[in-house]
C-alpha cells in the first residue's frame, strides 16, 4: 500500500480519529484498500480520457477535483459525488487522505504541479509533453529520484499493440543493426489573426490559469472556449505550449527512444528547419518542421509533419506502425511471433495502470520522470535548433550544447516565436 496515511472520509469531516477496516473484510479493492487519486485539471484530456480509465478501476477512488473554472470543476463533480472539489491545487495537494496525482493542466503547470506534488509525498502521472524547457525536465527528474516518488509521464502509445510489437522487434535484431528511424507527428497548428481583449468569464479564476506564465490580457482563444472541451487555445500560444512539436512528438519520438535503446539519454547532434505564423498572427507555434537528429551509436532520427508513425530501418530490413493500428515489415520474418529464450520481452500494460500498479508495489512505471523528461527534451533540442537556425551539438550527459553557447539559454527559457517578445 501507499506510503501516505489513509483517512475515511467520516474522519475527515469529523475531525475523529480515523476509522481503519481490514481489507480482508471487503476484499482487494475495499475502500480502504484503494489508491485515493487527486485530479488536477478537468478540462477536456481529463474528463474524455483520464478521468473515465480512473473509474473503471476497482482498485482506484477518484477522491478529489480541482481546477480553475467553477463550470469544469461543477461537471466533473457530478461524474463523482463523493469527491471533494477545490480550486487551489495546494489545498488538495495538502489532504493526507490523496496518495496519488494526475495532471492535466495547460503545459506550463506540468513541472511547477508536479514538484509540489512530489514535495507533498504524492506519486504522479502528468500527462505529455512533460515540461516546457530541458531545465526544468531535470530538477523533475532529480527531484522524484531523491524523494523516491512513483512517477508516470502520461502516454498510451508504449501500450498500443503495434508500435509494442515494433520496438520489440528493434530491440531483438529483427531487421538487423538499426541505423535510422523516421517519425511523424499530424499537420494541426494553424495561424490566426490578433483577437480583441475580453472579460474575463466569471467562472474562470485568470489569475491562477496564468500561474507561471507571462501575464497577459484575457481573451477566449488564449485559453479556452467556456462552458466546452473543444480543443483550447493554449495548445497554439508559446507562452504556454510548444505545439505539435512537443505535443504529438512526445508520443512518436517515445516510440523512437525506446526502439533505439536511449530514452534515459538523448542524440548528440541536431539540425532542423521550420516555419512559424506570420508576425500578425496570435497563435505562434510552428506550423511545419523537419528535424534531423543523430545519436553516439550513429543512428540518425528523422523527425517532421507527416501522419503520426514510426519507421525503423537496419540493415537487414525495416518495420513500420502507424496510428491507424498498421503495421509493416520489409520481409515476414520481422512480424514472427517471439521466439528464442533470448527474446527481450517488454511489458505491456495501459498508462494508467502501470501507474497504479507502481503506486501499489513501490515499483518503476515504464515511463518515469527520467524517461519523460528525456523524450521531452529530444522534441525541445529539435524546437531550439530550428528556431536558432544552427546545426547544434549536444553533450546527453551534461546536457548542454558544445558549439553554441548562445543555444543554452533555452536550456531553461521557453522559446518565443521570431520577433516577439
Amino acid at each position: 500500500m501507499p506510503e501516505n496515511t489513509r483517512f475515511s472520509r467520516r474522519g475527515l469531516l469529523l475531525g475523529a480519529a480515523p476509522l481503519i477496516v481490514p481489507a480482508s473484510v471487503f476484499g482487494r479493492n475495499a475502500p480502504s484498500n484503494r489508491v485515493h487519486v487527486g485530479m488536477i485539471g478537468v478540462g477536456r484530456q481529463a474528463v474524455q480520457v483520464n478521468l473515465k480509465q480512473f473509474l473503471a478501476m476497482p482498485e482506484v477512488q477518484v477522491a478529489a477535483f480541482c481546477d480553475v473554472d467553477s463550470w469544469r470543476l461543477e461537471q466533473a463533480a457530478q461524474k463523482v459525488p463523493s469527491a471533494r472539489t477545490c480550486r487551489d491545487f495546494r489545498e488538495l495537494l495538502a489532504n493526507p487522505s490523496i496518495d496519488a496525482v494526475m495532471i492535466s493542466t495547460p503545459d506550463h503547470w506540468h513541472v511547477p504541479m508536479s514538484i509540489a506534488a512530489v514535495q507533498a509525498g504524492k506519486d504522479v502521472s502528468c500527462e505529455k509533453p512533460l515540461t516546457r524547457t530541458i531545465g526544468e525536465g531535470r530538477q523533475l527528474a532529480d527531484l522524484v529520484r531523491k524523494h523516491k516518488r512513483v512517477f508516470r509521464t502520461d502516454s498510451e502509445y508504449r501500450t498500443k499493440p503495434h508500435y509494442h510489437q515494433a520496438r520489440e522487434a528493434v530491440l531483438n535484431g529483427r531487421i538487423g543493426k538499426l541505423h535510422t528511424i523516421r517519425t511523424g507527428v499530424p499537420k494541426g497548428d494553424v495561424g490566426c489573426p490578433m483577437p480583441p481583449d475580453m472579460p474575463v468569464p466569471p467562472e474562470l479564476d485568470y489569475e491562477r490559469w496564468q500561474g507561471p506564465a507571462p501575464r497577459a490580457p484575457y481573451t477566449e482563444i488564449r485559453v479556452h472556449k467556456p462552458h466546452s472541451y473543444d480543443r483550447p487555445g493554449w495548445m497554439r500560444k508559446l507562452d504556454y505550449c510548444d505545439g505539435m512539436v512537443t505535443n504529438w512528438g512526445t508520443h512518436l519520438n517515445d516510440i523512437a527512444q525506446s526502439g533505439n535503446g536511449t530514452d534515459r539519454t538523448g542524440p548528440v547532434e541536431i539540425e532542423g528547419r521550420g516555419v512559424y505564423p506570420g508576425p500578425d498572427s496570435f497563435w505562434n507555434v510552428l506550423l511545419d518542421f523537419e528535424v534531423r537528429y543523430r545519436y553516439a551509436n550513429g543512428v540518425q532520427l528523422y523527425y517532421k509533419i507527416d501522419k503520426p508513425s514510426v519507421r525503423f530501418e537496419g540493415t537487414e530490413g525495416w518495420i513500420f506502425a502507424d496510428d491507424t493500428g498498421r503495421i509493416e515489415a520489409s520481409k515476414p520474418s520481422i512480424l514472427a511471433p517471439p521466439s528464442g529464450a533470448n527474446w527481450i520481452t517488454l511489458p505491456r500494460k495501459t498508462d494508467k495502470q502501470d501507474f497504479i500498479d507502481a503506486v501499489r508495489s513501490r515499483g518503476q512505471t515504464m515511463a518515469d520522470a527520467e524517461v519523460g523528461h528525456r523524450t521531452t527534451s529530444l522534441c525541445h533540442l529539435g524546437h531550439i535548433a530550428i528556431h536558432t537556425g544552427r546545426r547544434l551539438e549536444w553533450d546527453p550527459a551534461k546536457e548542454r550544447f558544445t558549439n553554441d553557447k548562445a543555444a543554452n539559454d533555452y536550456i531553461d527559457t521557453p522559446i518565443r516565436a521570431p520577433g516577439r517578445a
